[in-house]
């Protein structure tokens, strides 16, 4: 009959052999696909840098827009209100003097 005692540590070593092997084989993978990740994150940052400009361009045009329509409704806002307050004081000069 074999010796189970005996042979026990022997398969042990061989599954340990062959688990080192696998998380070898594992590891090499994982660091060419680390790598390419990690190509894959440089391009998307160059691209998302060279966006960044074009999205300050906008802004600043957007603040540009934003400070001149601000400034029309301004001046048509007195406009308006010089125009009705000519109306109100000539009425209120016809209702004194008459």
């Amino acid at each position: 009959m074999i010796d189970v005692v005996g042979s026990l540590p022997i398969i042990i070593n061989l599954l340990g052999i062959i688990l080192l092997i696998v998380l070898i084989v594992l590891g090499i993978k994982v660091i060419k696909i680390m790598n390419s990740v990690e190509e894959i994150i440089k391009d998307v940052d160059y691209k998302v840098k060279s966006l960044n400009n074009i999205f300050d361009i906008i802004d600043k045009v957007t603040d540009g827009l934003s400070v001149l329509t601000d400034k029309m409704i301004e001046n048509l806002n007195k406009f308006i209100l010089k125009v009705f307050k000519k109306k109100y004081n000539k009425k209120k000069e016809e209702e004194n003097n008459g």
